[in-house]
């Protein structure tokens, strides 16, 4: 009998030390939450800290120095396609919000910005 308990004792302890890794590793690579937000939600965040973000000055300054190539995002499909700064979520750091209706739209427009940011600036596609 108490060889029984000891093997449950051990079993629910090495669960719970799994458990604890499993949500250490998450919460530093996101793994999960990037795979959710890939495949069932058809967006891509950067997950960085606000602390990481640039001010919403600097944001203005490449989006200004880059209209062409905001352009050229917006016309991938019209009306379903738009590029905004969100300086919003996080107060005194900004990033761009680039929005569209499909994943070909997600496809076009990873493959014009050619890069993991926009300049330099972070953004996140979102499917809407």
């Amino acid at each position: 009998m108490k060889s029984k308990k000891a093997v449950l004792l051990t079993a629910f302890s090495a669960l719970i030390l799994l458990c604890a890794a499993l949500l250490l590793i998450e919460s530093q690579t996101h793994l999960l939450l990037r795979a959710y937000d890939n495949y069932v939600m058809d967006n891509e965040n950067h997950y960085l800290p606000c602390s990481q973000l640039p001010s919403p000055e600097e944001v203005e300054r490449v989006v200004n120095e880059h209209q062409d190539i905001l352009q050229q995002i917006e016309q991938v499909n019209p009306g379903l396609v738009g590029v905004n700064i969100d300086a919003t979520t996080c107060p005194g750091h900004a990033d761009l919000l680039i929005w569209y209706a499909s994943h070909a739209d997600r496809q076009a427009i990873k493959a014009i910005i050619g890069a993991e940011t926009f300049f330099g600036i972070p953004y996140r596609l979102q499917n809407r």
